[in-house]
């Protein structure tokens, strides 16, 4: 499979990447379509680096009538703190606020507020948000954003690459509702298939393929990271000067939206064999593993309508599933599962992956069609 960035960043513990707006909104929007009040009265969490900067805190903060939030917290990660350091750079917000302190500024988060209308002006907008110094970090494991966690309804947020498995066991923990980014190869992690598989986490549905840019600070290291610059959008104002490139980006989420609930058009698998588009199916017979009972299909549009066994796909299948038209039975074993506690098939001879003719597929999920 195609090395991911997000892989890269995680190594490098390089994480400031910050979501644009437009991408928060068409996601954010497909849960409103599905229900329009599905953040009424909500509190809503906002771990981000830097609610300054970030366009969750503003899209949120925008749109806190619109949706008829009952509260948006925010908060922020100390500049000591993060593994990355650029030159330090303070805003104008905060170094003309009354509560500036100099000597917190780089050893305390901060944490943002809107509740309320704080200027009578009439209205609740981001011009209400009121800030304060955290007591500690604002690292998401203390015990103080803890409480702000279970407080609220929602997490949404662009975690720490390299820190998504322990921020998705803090999230379930919890209990609570969430929308996050992370990598496609997320799903192969043991803290997040078996939601998958028990339906109750699933990919969000405004990113199916391809790259999206996200905004770094003006002194990432984009070279060294190995990220594809975004050339047309580098040199641009300031405090996101340059932009990258990254694969493999999904949203996860267990709030609902249309799109997961719209069974997959197949085509029977003599008509798949007739007329596939795709080389490695079309004019042959669909193989069989042959270290697991179920053929492999290597392409999502490649399903067969009318097969009642089971079968492997790629993890890609999941940009597509219904759970209504598909059964997720379980995944290769090559991320270390213990198949006796997460229901992962156990394949022959003890093998991580499927097999044909003696070599290893790529990762696959296992599935069939609800009869």
């Amino acid at each position: 499979m195609p090395t991911d960035n997000l892989l890269e960043a995680k190594k490098a513990k390089n994480d400031e990447f910050y979501t644009q707006y437009a991408d928060i909104q068409k996601e954010i929007n497909a849960y409103l379509e599905y229900d329009p009040d599905v953040f009424r009265d909500k509190t809503i969490l906002l771990p981000c680096d830097d609610p300054e900067w970030s366009n969750f805190t503003k899209f949120f903060a925008q749109n806190f009538e619109n949706f008829g939030l009952k509260k948006l917290i925010s908060t922020s990660y100390a500049y000591e703190s993060k593994k990355y350091k650029g030159p330090f750079q303070m805003t104008l917000f905060e170094t003309e606020a009354p509560q500036f302190d100099a000597n917190k500024a780089k050893t305390h988060g901060k944490i943002f507020i809107l509740d309320h209308d704080t200027n009578q002006n009439g209205r609740i907008d981001i011009d209400d948000l009121q800030w304060e110094y955290l007591e500690g970090d604002g690292d998401f494991r203390s015990a103080e954003v803890r409480k702000l966690r279970d407080e609220a309804d929602i997490i949404i947020t662009n975690p720490p690459f390299s820190l998504f498995r322990k921020f998705m066991a803090w999230i379930v923990e919890a209990n609570k509702k969430f929308v996050i980014i992370g990598n496609m190869n997320a799903i192969t992690y043991k803290e997040v298939f078996p939601l998958i598989k028990d339906n109750k986490m699933w990919l969000g549905m405004s990113i199916s393929s391809g790259d999206r840019e996200f905004a770094v600070p003006d002194d990432y290291p984009l070279q060294a990271a190995g990220y594809r610059v975004d050339e047309t959008r580098c040199n641009g104002t300031y405090p996101f000067k340059n932009y990258i490139r990254v694969k493999g980006v999904r949203w996860l989420t267990n709030i609902d939206h249309g799109r997961r609930h719209q069974p997959l058009q197949l085509m029977t698998m003599e008509d798949n064999i007739k007329f596939s588009r795709h080389k490695e199916i079309k004019g042959k017979e669909y193989q069989h593993y042959d270290n697991y009972d179920a053929i492999e299909v290597p392409y999502t549009d490649a399903i067969p309508s009318d097969y009642e066994g089971v079968m492997g796909v790629p993890i890609s299948f999941l940009d597509k599933y219904c759970p209504e038209q598909f059964e997720i039975l379980g995944m290769e074993s090559s991320a270390g599962y213990d198949p006796e506690i997460v229901g992962i098939p156990r394949l022959k001879n003890g093998d991580a992956r499927p097999a044909i003719n003696g070599k290893t597929t790529y990762a696959r999920i296992f599935i069939h069609i609800r009869q």
